[in-house]
């Protein structure tokens, strides 16, 4: 829930939406080093160990999907994929307002996720998958005897350049919102910070919280 704390912060990421980003992440960036080590002649010669690249490269893609699948045991990390698979009215005219490089919160409304970052979680979950798919192709071959390995490799290599590129233009947004680097590594954010880019969610939070039901009180024993 959205609540504030004593120093008037609100709570946006708990603990299990922080590690399974961190990790995603750490699995991620090793995936493309490693991918550099081996595919970039210049970088190959210097590190070399290329068995040692190899393996940790396969290993490494083969457990990306690990953090996303651990945190599926809370319930905090599924509500947070239901907010990303949900796109409502109000991301359409986020998406019209950011092509038209309007930047009120008023002409961007947004919930706990924009449409930026629900069109970037669902883009970079289905290249993980294809990454995943053509990686075990080339590992084993006989996997699908009609699909040739040169395909796997055209396909593979392409995808890892654009996912090198779209993951930079990521780290580059981060990077220009400190706020939002702060949310995710304390859970914590402003509130001022959350009324400009996230007022719907801190509203539908409000809302939630209202119509919950008030806790029973206890009845005391009658005094004799």
């Amino acid at each position: 829930m959205a609540q504030p704390d004593r120093d008037g912060r609100v709570r946006r990421f708990g603990p299990v939406p922080r590690t399974v980003h961190r990790a995603t992440g750490w699995l991620m960036m090793i995936c493309l080093t490693t991918a550099a080590c081996l595919y970039l002649g210049p970088l190959a010669q210097l590190v070399g160990r290329r068995h040692l690249m190899a393996m940790v490269h396969e290993w490494s893609g083969i457990l990306l999907p690990a953090p996303l699948l651990l945190g599926l045991l809370s319930s905090e990390f599924r509500a947070d994929l239901r907010r990303l698979n949900r796109f409502a009215e109000y991301d359409r005219q986020w998406l019209r307002a950011a092509r038209r490089r309007l930047t009120s919160p008023q002409a961007r409304p947004a919930g706990k996720f924009n449409a930026g970052q629900k069109l970037y979680a669902g883009w970079i979950a289905g290249a993980v998958l294809v990454m995943m798919f053509t990686g075990l192709l080339m590992w084993f071959m006989g996997l699908l005897p009609f699909i040739s390995r040169t395909s796997a490799i055209f396909v593979h290599d392409i995808l890892a350049w654009t996912i090198t590129f779209v993951l930079i233009g990521h780290i580059r947004r981060a990077y220009a919102d400190p706020e939002a680097r702060l949310g995710m590594r304390t859970g914590y954010v402003s509130r001022s910070w959350a009324d400009r880019h996230h007022s719907r969610w801190l509203g539908e939070e409000h809302a939630d919280t209202e119509s919950a039901p008030p806790a029973a009180t206890p009845s005391r024993p009658a005094v004799e």
